[in-house]
């Protein structure tokens, strides 16, 4: 894959939507995360690599909700969200993936997708009582929803196919979509092109990249630098459960504890 392409911005845009401040986590005597800080800018895809341990998944999961931290802030949209549950997070804007698929095997894409968003009115006690009419509208608007992302995600014909038959690639779009039915502000995507073949995980990187042209902003752990190379500016260096260096990939190879860390390793 080619370098970055530069992202264009506003200062407006280029304000941080996530600010992460001295978060850390420790278990008993181990500092899974020592106190990490970055700031995530909106309408962009910031990548977040490191070696294995580094502790990018205990961040994640701290950031999400997963994960309470043992001290720090996690400011989204200017809330300090730090320790709150992850459903209270994600009603705040916040969608997360994960590293191993979990999609309904039994369901159709779409289906799938429509399970995503809470508090339907067709799941209440009062929509049974009530029936159809109480929450056809809401139904069709779901639905139409559903179609749209399966369109822009060139997943149409696949739209009834049961889950379990889709390959690793095309799970890993089914999770990012319906994270997309909550409409979130952000995504935090934890490895969504592990095990991809390359031609789809390049169709990917660029539905992420539209999505962000449209205001999305992710923050991305990828283990693929030929992915942060062309898709993630700036990108965030993690080791040992500290931030170790923040920039493009360009200037990270520069960086000889950058490189001995991670990049040769």
């Amino acid at each position: 894959m080619t370098s970055v392409q530069q992202q264009q911005a506003t200062p407006a845009a280029q304000a941080a939507l996530l600010r992460v401040d001295d978060l850390a986590k420790s278990y008993g005597g181990v500092h899974a995360v020592a106190g990490v800080s970055f700031d995530v800018p909106r309408g962009r895809i910031t990548g977040l690599i490191g070696p294995n341990g580094a502790g990018k998944s205990t961040a994640l999961g701290m950031i999400a909700g997963a994960i309470k931290p043992s001290r720090g802030s996690v400011l989204l949209n200017g809330t300090n969200v730090a320790g709150w549950p992850s459903h209270k997070i994600a009603r705040r804007g916040l969608a997360r993936t994960f590293q191993q698929s979990s999609e309904f095997s039994g369901m159709t894409v779409t289906e799938n997708l429509l399970t995503a968003r809470y508090g339907q009115r067709g799941d209440t006690l009062r929509g049974a009582l009530l029936g159809r009419r109480y929450w056809r509208a809401e139904q069709e608007s779901l639905t139409a929803r559903a179609a749209d992302l399966i369109a822009r995600f060139d997943m149409a014909r696949m739209a009834n196919e049961f889950a379990g038959t889709l390959s690793g690639g095309q799970r890993r779009l089914v999770e990012i979509m319906r994270a997309l039915m909550t409409e979130p502000d952000m995504l935090l995507l934890d490895e969504p092109m592990a095990g991809v073949h390359p031609e789809l995980a390049r169709r990917i990187g660029d539905s992420l990249r539209r999505l962000c042209r449209d205001g999305m902003t992710i923050l991305m752990v990828e283990h693929e630098l030929a992915i942060m190379d062309e898709f993630c500016d700036p990108v965030i260096v993690m080791a040992d459960g500290a931030v170790l260096a923040e920039g493009t990939m360009t200037e990270l190879r520069d960086r000889a504890e950058v490189v001995e860390a991670y990049l040769v390793g």
